[in-house]
C-alpha cells in the first residue's frame, strides 16, 4: 500500500518535471523579439550583396571570413558583423540573409540590403564601380514588400506584419570618407561647404526614410557615422597630433550626426504612430576604442590584415594577424569581430544615455 507521504513526493516530482518541461519548450522554441528584421547600409553591414557586382568594394575571398563558420561570405570582417550580433540579441536563430540570396521565406522574416561602398547620395564612391546607394536599397525593399503582399494575399496583412518589424540603417560613412579622403574625385567638395553638405545628406536621408515609412516601417533605427577619424586609412593620411584619432574629422562629422538626431525628433513628432531612434555609433565605438587603447591590450591604429593603400582592403589570400581579438581593426576601414560585438551589445542594451536616443534596440523591439 502506497503511503500518503510517497504519493505527495511523486506528485511534487511530477509537477516539477512538468514545469521543467514547459520551461525547456520556451528555451528551445523561443521566438524573435520582432517578426522580421531589415538592414540597410554600407560595408559595415554588407553580408554578400556586392559579391556579384563589378566593383572594387568586394571581399568574397580569404582572409575575409577567417573566423566565420562559412568562410568568406562578403562580410567586410574576419568574422561576424554588427547585423549578425543584433539579430542574435533579438533572438533570431540565424543571421539575416543578403537581398542577393534571399528566398521567398526570407521576405517574411528579414533581408539585408546593405552594400559596400554605398552612400546616401547616388554618386558617392562612383569610382569604385557598382554599388547600391540608399535609394536603390529601398527600391529593393519595395520589391520585398510586393512579395510579402503576394505571399500573405493582400496589402492589409502585409502592412500588419511590416508594422511590427524592425528596420536598421547605417549609412553616411562613405559620403564623408569621400569628402575627406578623395576630395579630388568627390563631386561634393566642388558643390558644397562641409556644413551645407551635412544638410544635403540629412535632407536626402529624410526623403528615403519617409518612403520606408510609406512601405509600412514603424520601428526604425538610424545610425550616426562611425568615428571616421579613428580608422587606419584616415590615420595614414592625416596627423593625429599625438592623439589616438584624427579628432577634427570626428568633430566635423558631428555636423551630420547632430542634424540626424534632430531629424529623429522631427520624424517622431510628425509620424506619431512610428518610433525612430538614433544610434550614436561614434560615441559607442570611440569609447570602446579609447578603452582598448588605455588597457594596453588592444592594437587600435593598425589593421590586422595587410591592406592595400588604395582600397584599404586586405590583399587576397594574405596571412592576417594570428590573434584577431587583440586588434580593433580588421582592414584599413572595418572593425574586427570583437569590436563589432562590443558595439552591437551597447546598441541593443545601452550602457550610457549617450549610446542611443530616445531608447535602445531592446526597447524599440517592445514598442
Amino acid at each position: 500500500m502506497i503511503s500518503a507521504g510517497v504519493t505527495k513526493y511523486w506528485s511534487l516530482t511530477m509537477f516539477l518535471l512538468f514545469i521543467f518541461f514547459i520551461k525547456s519548450l520556451f528555451l528551445i522554441e523561443g521566438k524573435p523579439q520582432v517578426p522580421c528584421l531589415f538592414f540597410f547600409g554600407d560595408s559595415l553591414f554588407d553580408n554578400g550583396n556586392n559579391n556579384n557586382l563589378v566593383t572594387l568594394a568586394k571581399v568574397d575571398y580569404p582572409p575575409y571570413g577567417i573566423d566565420y563558420p562559412e568562410g568568406p561570405t562578403g562580410r567586410f570582417c574576419n568574422g561576424r558583423n554588427i547585423p549578425d550580433f543584433i539579430a542574435e540579441y533579438l533572438d533570431f536563430e540565424e543571421s539575416v540573409p543578403p537581398f542577393a540570396n534571399a528566398t521567398e521565406a526570407d521576405y517574411l522574416t528579414g533581408v539585408n540590403y546593405a552594400s559596400g561602398g554605398g552612400g546616401i547620395l547616388d554618386y558617392t564612391n562612383y569610382f569604385l564601380g557598382q554599388r547600391y546607394d540608399l535609394k536603390m536599397q529601398i527600391e529593393h525593399h519595395a520589391y520585398t514588400v510586393s512579395q510579402v503582399e503576394r505571399i500573405l494575399g493582400n496589402a492589409h496583412k502585409s502592412k500588419e506584419l511590416l508594422n511590427k518589424c524592425m528596420y536598421i540603417s547605417n549609412i553616411g560613412n562613405n559620403d564623408f570618407l569621400d569628402y575627406f579622403l578623395e576630395p579630388i574625385l568627390s563631386p561634393a567638395t566642388k558643390l558644397y561647404t562641409l556644413d551645407q553638405y551635412a544638410g544635403v545628406l540629412v535632407q536626402a536621408y529624410s526623403k528615403q526614410l519617409k518612403i520606408l515609412y510609406s512601405y509600412g516601417a514603424r520601428k526604425i533605427a538610424v545610425f550616426g557615422t562611425a568615428p571616421l577619424g579613428c580608422i587606419p586609412q584616415v590615420l595614414h593620411k592625416y596627423q593625429t597630433d599625438g592623439k589616438p584619432c584624427v579628432e577634427w574629422i570626428n568633430k566635423d562629422t558631428q555636423l551630420f550626426n547632430t542634424r540626424l538626431l534632430s531629424l529623429v525628433d522631427q520624424l517622431n513628432t510628425n509620424m506619431p504612430d512610428a518610433q525612430f531612434i538614433f544610434i550614436n555609433y561614434t560615441a559607442i565605438s570611440y569609447t570602446d576604442i579609447i578603452k582598448f587603447a588605455l588597457s594596453g591590450f588592444k592594437v587600435i591604429n593598425i589593421a590586422c590584415c595587410d591592406s592595400k593603400s588604395t582600397t584599404g582592403l586586405c590583399y587576397r589570400d594574405s596571412t592576417p594577424c594570428p590573434d584577431r581579438a587583440k586588434f580593433s581593426f580588421w582592414d584599413n576601414y572595418h572593425p574586427t569581430e570583437i569590436l563589432n560585438m562590443a558595439a552591437a551589445k551597447r546598441m541593443y542594451n545601452a550602457s550610457s544615455p549617450l549610446d542611443t536616443y530616445p531608447m535602445d534596440l531592446q526597447q524599440l523591439a517592445l514598442k
